[in-house]
C-alpha cells in the first residue's frame, strides 16, 4: 500500500484533474492567510498614518512575515480557540512579536476575512476574463477559417436551411462574449467591504480616532485603495452583503451555460462525424472498442458545467437566510461553494482552450449530408426557375410535390440516396432549369460568411486587442 498520504485521503478532482495551478493557488491556504496578513499590515499602516500609536518598527516586522506562515502552529491555535481569525492573529503575533499589541486593532473578523475573500475573488474573476478571451480568440479564428463552408443547420435537431460552419461557431462565441461582458461589469462594480467593525457601525474605529469621522472614512479609503478597489460597500452589517456572492456565482454559471451548449453541439457533430475534438496519437477512446473516438473533452466540460449550475443555487439561499447584521450559517457553505465554482469554471475554460485550439472539420462528410438534404431545400428555387422559363406555377408545384414524396419514400423506406434532383431532371417540365446553379450550396447560406466577418471585426477584434497578453494561454488537461 502506498505510503504517500495523498493516496489515502480524498483529493478534490477539481484541483487534481481540472483547474489550473493559478486558480488552485488563488483559493489555497497560502494565498488566503497571506492576504489576511497583508490586510492587517495595511490596517496598521493606515492607522499609523492617521495618528494611531503604532511604531514603524512594528510595521517593518509585520512586513517581513507576510508569507512565512506556520500552518501547524495556526492549526494548534484554532484547535484551542475554535476561531480561525484569532488563531492566525496569534500565529502572526508569534512571527512578529513587536507588532503583537496592534495586530487587528479595532477590527472585527470580517474586516479581514470578508475583504480577503473579495480580493481573491477579484483576482479569480480577472483570471476567468483572460481565459474567456483566449477561447473567444480561438473560436474567432475557427469561424474565420470556415466562414463560407456550407453545412446543415438544425432546428429541433431536424435538418433546416443551410448555414456555414463558421457562422455556427459565432453562435458559440457570442455567448462567451456576453459572459465576458458580464464579468467585466462585475469587476467594475465589485466593492471592497471596507473596515466597518463588529456590526458595520465603525464604532471601534471612531473610538480609536477619538470621534474623528473624517479619519475613520479616510482609513477605509486608504485600505481599499491599497488593494485596488475604487468602490466600497457604503453600508454593511458584520459581513458584506451576501448578495454579492450571488452576483458572482451567477456570472460563473452563465459561463457554464455557454460552455454546456457549445460542447453539446460539438458532441452531436462528433456523432454526425462532421467535427471532432482533438484526438491524440496514443489516446484511447474505449477499453473495449478500439475504434472509438469519444468526445471526452466536451463531455467533461458539460459535466463540470452542470456542477456549476447546481452550485449557483446555494448563494441566493444563503443571502436570503441572513438574520439582521449577521448569522454564521453562511460560513461553511461559502467555504465550499465559492472556491468550487471558480475552480470548476476555470477547469471548463481550460478544456475549451484545449478543445478549440484543435477542432477537426471533415468537409467531405459535411458535403454528403448537405447533398442528402439540399434537393428538398432547393425545390423553391427550382420552382421559381421553371416558372421564369415559362412554366405554370401551380402545375410545377404539384409535380415537385409528387416527385418529393417519391424521393422521400426511397430514402425512408429503402435507405436509398435522395434522387429528387434526378427525378426532376428527367421531367420535361423542368428541362430549362440550370440545376447546377440552383443546387449550389453557397446559394443557400444567405449572409452567413459576411456575418462572420462583421462579427469578428466588431466583436472579437476589440476583445483580442484588449486581452492580447492573455491569448497565448494553453489549456492543460490533467488526465
Amino acid at each position: 500500500m502506498a505510503s504517500d498520504s495523498k493516496f489515502r485521503s480524498y483529493v478534490s478532482p477539481l484541483v487534481e484533474r481540472n483547474a489550473s495551478k493559478e486558480m488552485a493557488e488563488l483559493f489555497g491556504a497560502q494565498k488566503k492567510f497571506s492576504t489576511w496578513r497583508r490586510l492587517w499590515l495595511a490596517l496598521a499602516k493606515a492607522q499609523k498614518k492617521l495618528g494611531a500609536n503604532i511604531r514603524q518598527g512594528q510595521i517593518k516586522q509585520m512586513a517581513r512575515h507576510l508569507d512565512d506562515i506556520d500552518f501547524k502552529k495556526a492549526a494548534e491555535y484554532e484547535e484551542r480557540f475554535r476561531h480561525d481569525i484569532v488563531a492566525h492573529i496569534h500565529t502572526f503575533a508569534d512571527a512578529a512579536p513587536r507588532a503583537a499589541p496592534i495586530i487587528h486593532l479595532g477590527a472585527t473578523s470580517c474586516d479581514i476575512s470578508d475583504n480577503a475573500d473579495l480580493i481573491i475573488m477579484k483576482e479569480a474573476l480577472q483570471l476567468i476574463a483572460g481565459e474567456l478571451a483566449a477561447v473567444i480568440n480561438l473560436l474567432g479564428k475557427f469561424a474565420k477559417e470556415y466562414r463560407a463552408l456550407p453545412t446543415l443547420s438544425f432546428t429541433h435537431f431536424q435538418p433546416a436551411q443551410l448555414t456555414t460552419v463558421g457562422k455556427r461557431a459565432t453562435l458559440w462565441c457570442y455567448e462567451l462574449v456576453m459572459d465576458l461582458q458580464q464579468i467585466e461589469h462585475l469587476l467594475q462594480i465589485l466593492p471592497f467591504r471596507g473596515v466597518k467593525g463588529t456590526t458595520g457601525t465603525q464604532a471601534s474605529f471612531l473610538s480609536l480616532f477619538e470621534g474623528d469621522h473624517k479619519k475613520v472614512k479616510q482609513l477605509e479609503k486608504t485600505i481599499a485603495a491599497a488593494f485596488g478597489f475604487k468602490k466600497i460597500c457604503p453600508v454593511t452589517g458584520q459581513t458584506y452583503q451576501r448578495k454579492i456572492d450571488t452576483l458572482i456565482t451567477n456570472a460563473l454559471a452563465s459561463v457554464a451555460q455557454s460552455a454546456h451548449k457549445m460542447c453539446n453541439d460539438i458532441r452531436l457533430l462528433a456523432g454526425l462525424k462532421e467535427i471532432e475534438e482533438p484526438f491524440e496519437e496514443s489516446q484511447v477512446g474505449s477499453s473495449a472498442m478500439a475504434y472509438k473516438r469519444n468526445p471526452m473533452r466536451a463531455e467533461r466540460a458539460t459535466a463540470l458545467s452542470r456542477f456549476v449550475l447546481s452550485l449557483a443555487t446555494s448563494p441566493p439561499m444563503t443571502a436570503a437566510e441572513q438574520w439582521f447584521e449577521r448569522t454564521l450559517d453562511d460560513s461553511a457553505n461559502r467555504r465550499m461553494v465559492i472556491p468550487e465554482a471558480f475552480l470548476a469554471v476555470d477547469g471548463i475554460l481550460q478544456i475549451l482552450i484545449n478543445l478549440t485550439s484543435g477542432l477537426v472539420v471533415y468537409p467531405q462528410v459535411i458535403a454528403v449530408h448537405v447533398a442528402a438534404e439540399l434537393p428538398f431545400m432547393a425545390t423553391e428555387n427550382i420552382l421559381i426557375a421553371a416558372v421564369k422559363a415559362g412554366g405554370n406555377r401551380q402545375e410545377l408545384h404539384n409535380k415537385i410535390r409528387l416527385h418529393s414524396q417519391a424521393a422521400a419514400a426511397q430514402v425512408k423506406n429503402f435507405g436509398k440516396p435522395n434522387d429528387l434532383i434526378g427525378r426532376l431532371k428527367a421531367d420535361i417540365a423542368f428541362s430549362k432549369v440550370d440545376f447546377q446553379k440552383v443546387c449550389d450550396p453557397t446559394s443557400y447560406i444567405g449572409r452567413s460568411a459576411r456575418q462572420v466577418d462583421e462579427f469578428i471585426r466588431s466583436v472579437v477584434t476589440p476583445i483580442i486587442r484588449k486581452y492580447h497578453r492573455e491569448l497565448s494561454r494553453k489549456g492543460d488537461l490533467h488526465v
